[in-house]
């Protein structure tokens, strides 16, 4: 038989195909690229200065000097000793608000909800305001019932820790118990368990992991954190204060990089942890369970409901004590309603309020672009490529926030690299917070990719659509929701972040945040209260706004078809 010639559709389907493997490299490629720039070159830096002496040359000697120093094993045994108490005080907590949200039957839950929403709008440092507010020398418990008591060091970082940290918490413990199967308890009911007997034997079982998970986020979160610390803390000195005092006030990069190393190693081992407990309760997980809904039971419901109130008051408190003082003409002696404090001149005015709003725009949109890529291009890889990029693109959530923050002025801050020209510019800053929260963003989008029916995109390939007309029109409206979370979350992060940036900012360039801890540093509390209150309102408008995009978009795939 004669050789049968390519037909024109036939070279145009090769072309397309050669045009989708060209796309394909260039979703994974862009990202790649972008990961290994911004986040193993700078890493890569930090390691290098760490071992590099005073002469030039490379060797332990600032590992032996850091590690003769009693500072440092002052500020590792706080740093271990606060980590592991709000670690235990957060994961209590949370088991408690969680279970009762979940496990209990009463009402306003929405209200605990709310709340325990709330220290994710704002900035660290916001609770330790709140606390000093509160308990300070000149707060409202100390001069209401005449007391003196102290507020700064060991106590009050706990409790401003222990109140950022919750929300994690209780959304990891909370999806552990959103898990456990009713059939179960149906069964266990019937064979004549006591409800105590179910709560042993059934519930904490079911959940173990899902609390390891969450001690080891906790963990994390607290040793890492440097907003309260360094608000609250006082003589408390911790790692993360460690650093920040290494770099800013004894321009001694070299011992910062060795502090920063050694932050590095518990969270690497922490995050390592969760990791393997996260997999595992997910090879746990049941594919048609029930799901449990408690009926109410008053010997249990309303003491938990007591305590979850409680503590949803105790946070709220927190938060609204620095919006109420915002207001306050002067502190704690004329409680006259005034908007004085929100005429902010002093570092940077509101100046930085909009550019932290640039920022985050330019963080939120080019990060959901990149991870958007990224997920798409991974599809289409051969698994062997995959596995690894996957681990690559999920370790930045591994680096602390101060330690990356030092990465980057340690590899843009020097001119033998053309990146310098990036330091100093609000691209570089919207750079670190896309991928200071790189991992969540892209785990998130991944979650969407995985329920996205392969016959999908096969039924598009056979009617000759190419990977970018397949992108476009059939994997973004479907992931559509992931990719509105996504930028939202970014941006709302981004807002609030403070120690990733902390090292970033210049005298042209500031971020809210560090005006908020500035102004406090000048002993201008007011100012940074009414500062915060509007970053809060910035990042809950933008929350109100994500939830009112997604509610359009569900009604908009539940309207029925018109014809």
């Amino acid at each position: 038989m004669p050789t049968r010639q390519a037909t024109p559709a036939t070279a145009h389907t090769k072309r397309g195909l050669d045009g989708d493997r060209v796309l394909t490299a260039f979703c994974v490629g862009l990202p790649v690229l972008g990961l290994l720039l911004f986040f193993l070159y700078p890493m890569a830096i930090v390691f290098l200065r760490s071992i590099t002496v005073a002469d030039g040359t490379y060797g332990l000697g600032n590992y032996g000097e850091v590690l003769a120093s009693k500072g440092f094993w002052r500020a590792t045994w706080h740093s271990m000793a606060m980590g592991g108490g709000t670690t235990v005080l957060s994961v209590l907590l949370g088991f408690v608000i969680a279970h009762g949200l979940h496990r209990c039957a009463f009402r306003g839950k929405w209200l605990i909800r709310a709340a325990i929403v709330l220290p994710l709008l704002a900035p660290s440092l916001v609770q330790a305001l709140g606390l000093i507010f509160l308990l300070g020398r000149n707060g409202l418990v100390n001069r209401f019932f005449g007391l003196e008591m102290d507020i700064y060091g060991f106590w009050g970082l706990l409790i401003a820790n222990t109140l950022y940290a919750l929300p994690q918490a209780v959304m990891i413990i909370g999806a552990a118990l959103v898990l456990l199967d009713a059939r179960t308890y149906e069964a266990a009911e019937i064979m004549g368990a006591s409800p105590s007997r179910q709560f042993r034997d059934l519930t904490l079982p079911a959940v173990r992991l899902g609390l390891l998970n969450a001690a080891f986020v906790v963990f994390t979160i607290t040793i890492t954190d440097f907003g309260n610390a360094a608000v609250i803390g006082g003589d408390y000195s911790v790692l993360a204060t460690e650093i920040y005092s290494q770099v800013v006030g004894q321009r001694n990069f070299n011992m910062g990089a060795v502090v920063g190393i050694m932050l590095l190693l518990p969270t690497v081992a922490s995050y390592a942890i969760e990791r393997q407990a996260m997999k595992r309760q997910k090879g746990q997980q049941g594919t048609n369970s029930q799901p449990f809904v408690p009926q109410f039971t008053p010997v249990r419901d309303l003491p938990m409901a007591a305590i979850n109130f409680l503590i949803a008051v105790l946070i709220a408190a927190v938060i609204a004590i620095v919006v109420f003082a915002s207001f306050v003409r002067l502190w704690p002696y004329n409680f006259e309603l005034t908007t004085r404090h929100y005429n902010i001149t002093l570092a940077g005015g509101y100046g930085s309020l909009w550019m932290t709003i640039v920022i985050s725009l330019m963080a939120a949109a080019g990060g959901t672009l990149a991870v958007f890529l990224l997920g798409l291009g991974l599809r289409r890889v051969p698994s062997a490529l995959a596995q690894p990029l996957q681990v690559l693109a999920a370790m930045p959530a591994a680096v602390p926030g101060m330690v990356l923050g030092l990465a980057y002025i340690l590899t843009f801050n020097s001119t033998a690299t053309p990146l310098y020209l990036l330091y100093g510019t609000a691209a570089l800053i919207a750079i670190i917070n896309f991928y200071h929260y790189h991992t969540q963003a892209f785990l998130t989008l991944q979650t969407g990719f995985r329920q996205l029916p392969p016959a999908l995109e096969e039924a598009a390939g056979s009617l000759g659509a190419g990977l970018g007309k397949v992108a476009v029109n059939v994997v973004a409206p479907f992931i559509a929701p992931m990719l509105v979370s996504v930028f939202f979350f970014l941006f709302m992060r981004s807002m609030v972040t403070l120690s990733a940036v902390v090292f970033l900012t210049t005298p042209k360039l500031n971020v809210a945040a560090v005006t908020i801890m500035r102004l406090d540093d000048a002993g201008l509390t007011s100012q940074a209260a009414a500062f915060s209150t509007v970053v809060m309102a910035v990042v809950c408008a933008a929350l109100i706004g994500m939830k009112a995009v997604l509610a359009v978009m569900g009604r908009g795939q539940t309207r029925p078809a018109k014809g």
